[in-house]
């Protein structure tokens, strides 16, 4: 017999091909698991509803503060590292910068 997971829902158990082994999963659980999600969905939608929308209104990029920092850069008021960037983007997407 092996687990079986695709990651979006309970864990089945399937057997080999021929096998004549019964199995039976169960979703006892499900019910109770949906009684406790509801309750919090209700208050993440009431809390967090305001805080969504002025996120959505928000524009993915902020050009004037990206103008703002590249030209603050360019008068050298901001230091660059180039290399030191690099080094954190390998770091960060892993590589072993």
């Amino acid at each position: 017999m092996r687990i079986v997971s695709n990651g979006a829902g309970p864990v089945a158990a399937t057997t080999a091909p021929g096998a004549s082994e019964r199995v039976e999963t169960t979703t006892a659980a499900a019910p109770a698991a949906a009684a406790v999600v509801a309750p919090a969905a209700a208050l993440e939608s009431a809390v967090l509803k305001p805080a969504a929308a002025a996120l959505a209104a928000m524009p993915e990029i902020d050009e004037a503060r990206v103008a703002e920092l590249r030209d603050a850069i360019a008068r050298g008021e901001i230091g660059f590292d180039a290399s030191k960037l690099a080094g954190l983007i390998l770091r960060y997407h892993g590589g072993r910068g």
